[in-house]
């Protein structure tokens, strides 16, 4: 029996949060239009101190769908979008959506190989991409090529005189040939201008349904291979509803959102494309986080939101301390993809004197499930209770019909309206995850507490065994973590030759410090017990990261093996 049936967490939710949200009627389309229609003269985007109404969005919506109509697109067909934070992303993310056609969202710093195989997954018959990344795509095989490629040059999106001042990093297999402000180089690219110059969409253009695929957006799931998760627009618009009910102290209108999550990432695509939309918020864009340009812009532009992870927010408090009024507006944050530390959360509200709580969700869940309540009720250390409309289970990983007692830990699995269709063409993947009844499985190993909150243990496949014993590389990691001379670690299980594994560890010290494995070895076994501490620890002048700032155990572990 599922211990947790009756929802022990409504208790915690903060005054005004609904045990359930109504069933979505609006797909992604009818949101934005009726924003666009509520908040017409309000300022919708701002990208270095351009402003662009929703009114002008709208605008520019309807015309960049009128251009991909006339490049062929139709209902079901897959665009990609190869780009940073910008304008245009924004435009085209909707323009996309307004022909039933489907978004696909790719990181524009990803290498060659790794763009080719999600284009080789999708098929794509047109992308629309930064400039700079633009003849990679146009020099993939013929079979996988998109028809057509949309060139946009993020300099346009710029107030006059700012065009020469932003440089973003460009992939290094491509650093000596590209820049930011060069044009398109490769023959049958269209560029965005051209696109968008045509007359609006007509109306009566037929529109998406709620059950129609919005967008493809690529995980590694539980398993570690990229897939396209299937997401709805009844997924999207139900998640940026949760998202709404789950913190009732919003002003519609009014809000200002500040979009330093990349837009391509499920996570930035929720809080930022849809949730802040929704409520017409005004979202400043930062094509890459820099805590300098993010100071410059809450001097005329103050945030009161700031969805980011907990670099950010480390980042911010620390180039805030000469301008201690910088981030005084900041009502809410919600922080996510990595462990929220206590010591954020303290540092981050004493310089801003609102709220910071932590939040969990995977893409495959459109993403968030589990929140912190945005009130007293928080629980630092948790990821917080179950969102509206959100049932969670904890079971037994090797069997997911046995349920687990409450307090034992087990593979936590989530049911709701935010719950992904399945995985682009992989129906086996699809039902190893997607479970009868509609649950799915997180691959992330949890204890709840009698009351609901939930805890992260580890990830199911992460899981070190040696000796026949689990070890999380978690708490590992905490427990070198708590070394004053450590900055960042990164705990991995190495194979050895009795078919077992090897605790081993990478670790980043702070400026100074001097790296010593014996000492630091002697640290953690202070805390952890003999088996769990590292039998190997290395130093690495930064540790891997992805473009949110989480270490990426995976490339720690082969960087080690490739040591030797």
């Amino acid at each position: 029996m599922n211990p947790y049936e009756h929802r022990p967490w409504l208790d915690h939710y903060a005054d005004g949060v609904p045990a359930g949200i109504e069933e979505p009627s609006q797909t992604l389309v009818d949101m934005i239009d009726d924003a666009v229609h509520r908040f017409r003269r309000r300022p919708a985007l701002e990208f270095f101190g351009a402003e662009t109404s929703y009114r002008e969005l709208g605008e520019q919506i309807a015309s960049a769908a009128e251009g991909l109509r006339r490049l062929g697109v139709v209902a079901g067909d897959r665009v990609a979008l190869v780009l940073p934070n910008c304008p245009q992303h924004v435009a085209a993310f909707y323009a996309v959506l307004r022909l039933g056609a489907i978004v696909v969202e790719h990181n524009p710093l990803y290498t060659p190989p790794e763009l080719r195989h999600q284009f080789e997954d999708h098929g794509a018959r047109v992308a629309i991409v930064w400039d700079s990344v633009a003849d990679t795509v146009a020099e993939f095989p013929s079979d996988i090529r998109p028809a057509h490629i949309v060139s946009v040059d993020l300099t346009r999106a710029l107030p006059f005189g700012k065009r020469m001042a932003l440089r973003l990093p460009i992939p290094k297999a491509r650093r000596s040939r590209a820049a930011l402000t060069t044009k398109p180089r490769a023959r049958g690219l269209v560029e965005w201008e051209r696109l968008t110059s045509r007359r609006a969409l007509a109306q009566r253009h037929p529109r998406p349904s709620l059950d129609d695929t919005a967008v493809l957006q690529y995980t590694s799931g539980t398993t570690g291979t990229p897939k396209g998760a299937v997401l709805s627009h009844r997924n999207l618009r139900a998640n940026a509803m949760q998202g709404r009910a789950w913190v009732p102290g919003l002003a519609e209108g009014e809000e200002v959102f500040y979009g330093v999550l990349p837009l391509f990432h499920a996570y930035g695509m929720t809080l930022c494309l849809t949730f802040a939309m929704s409520i017409g918020a005004r979202l400043v864009l930062f094509p890459k986080f820099d805590s300098g340009l993010v100071l410059d812009a809450a001097r005329h532009s103050p945030p009161t939101f700031l969805p980011a992870v907990p670099p950010i927010y480390d980042q911010l408090v620390h180039a805030a301390a000469r301008h201690p009024r910088a981030l005084e507006r900041i009502r809410f944050a919600i922080s996510g993809a990595m462990s929220l530390p206590i010591a954020t959360v303290d540092r981050w509200e004493s310089a801003t004197g609102g709220l910071l709580v932590e939040g969990y969700g995977m893409t495959e869940s459109s993403p968030i499930s589990v929140g912190n309540p945005m009130g007293p009720t928080r629980r630092p250390g948790t990821v917080g209770v179950p969102f509206p409309s959100t049932e969670i289970r904890v079971v037994d990983p090797a069997d997911p019909a046995e349920d687990r007692p409450a307090g034992e830990p087990g593979e936590l699995l989530v049911r709701g309206p935010q719950v992904f269709q399945g995985y682009w063409r992989r129906p086996a993947e699809t039902a190893e995850t997607l479970l009868p009844g509609g649950w799915l499985r997180t691959g992330d190993i949890v204890r709840v507490s009698d009351d609901g909150f939930v805890t992260i243990v580890d990830r199911v496949k992460e899981l070190i065994i040696t000796g026949g014993f689990n070890v999380s590389p978690s708490e590992v990691e905490a427990a070198l973590l708590a070394h004053p001379d450590v900055r960042g670690a990164a705990v991995v299980g190495l194979p050895r030759a009795d078919g077992g594994e090897a605790v081993a560890a990478g670790v980043e010290l702070r400026e100074g410090a001097v790296f010593d494995e014996t000492a630091l070895r002697d640290f953690c076994r202070t805390s952890l017990t003999p088996y769990k501490v590292p039998r190997r620890i290395e130093l690495f002048d930064e540790l891997p990261r992805s473009l949110i700032g989480k270490v990426l155990r995976r490339t720690v572990r082969d960087e080690l093996l490739e040591r030797g």
